[in-house]
């Protein structure tokens, strides 16, 4: 089982119960300033993130980040080329570009002779699909938390609110109404050797039926624990921004050696 909840006893054995507890009554979940969201569809399927072999080659041997994010370098690089001749690759591939380049952006690969088309929509990352561009470590967990909140367990693509601390993941009124449930926060590294992939769940919630299926136990996933546990105190639009790979102890301080992800999309639905 994946969900994987850390119990670090407080160093500061004397620290009584009362202040611990303090600590953790500062978070609100109405706290906050920024607004973001964006509406997108989720049919990425846990098989091409994880079982294809442009995440066993072309991902986490750079041969995709280094390069610019365009039709001439994905065809050129031999490691690329050859990585999507699989359809699992080209799906996730379709996720990536999707992420990184804004609407309007498209790329044609041709791949022994059939053309396939990549269409941008969030440009999380625009600069990576400009000639000499590249994917610097802000873009691959960018990215990366946006890929993995576009799982779906299915295959079937949902409407779903994406939120986070960037600009072009902000929302309005109306959206925020429409879809109100909070589900949980992505974050990781899909292009990490080996890939990192995080999840947490908002504290209302006990799965992620979208991204996991039925239950935890075999997520493609991690799933530290609940987001109040794992990121810092929720943003004006709900979105859970500084997610860890670690939950807080019970006394709300990190264990040593927590990373945070600066980069992490909280995902609402219907």
């Amino acid at each position: 089982m994946m969900y994987r909840s850390v119990l670090v006893l407080c160093p500061a054995m004397m620290t009584s119960l009362a202040a611990c507890v303090g600590l953790q009554e500062g978070e609100d979940d109405d706290v906050g300033v920024l607004e973001q969201g964006v509406l997108v569809e989720n049919a990425l399927t846990s098989n091409a993130l994880t079982s294809n072999a442009l995440t066993s080659n072309a991902l986490t041997s750079n041969a995709l980040t280094s390069n610019a994010l365009t039709s001439n370098a994905l065809t050129s690089n031999a490691l690329t080329s050859n990585a999507l001749r699989d359809p699992l690759a080209r799906e996730l591939l379709k996720y990536v570009v999707s992420c990184a380049l804004p609407r309007g952006a498209h790329l044609d690969v041709n791949i022994d002779g059939v053309v396939h088309g990549f269409d941008g929509e969030l440009g999380l990352h625009k600069n990576w699909g400009d000639m000499g561009g590249s994917c610097d470590n802000a873009c691959k967990t960018w990215v990366s938390a946006c890929v993995l909140s576009r799982i779906n367990h299915l295959g079937i693509a949902t409407p779903i609110s994406m939120r986070g601390n960037k600009s072009e993941l902000s929302s309005d009124w109306a959206e925020r109404m429409a879809y109100p449930r909070r589900e949980g926060a992505y974050y990781g590294n899909i292009f990490a050797n080996p890939p990192i992939y995080y999840a947490c769940l908002s504290p209302e919630q006990n799965s992620i039926e979208r991204v996991c299926g039925p239950s935890l136990d075999d997520c493609a996933l991690t799933v530290v624990g609940t987001c109040r546990d794992a990121c810092d105190i929720p943003q004006g639009d709900g979105s859970y921004p500084n997610c860890r790979d670690h939950v807080r102890n019970w006394c709300g301080s990190f264990p040593s050696g927590t990373i945070a992800y600066s980069s992490s999309v909280t995902i609402f639905l219907k």
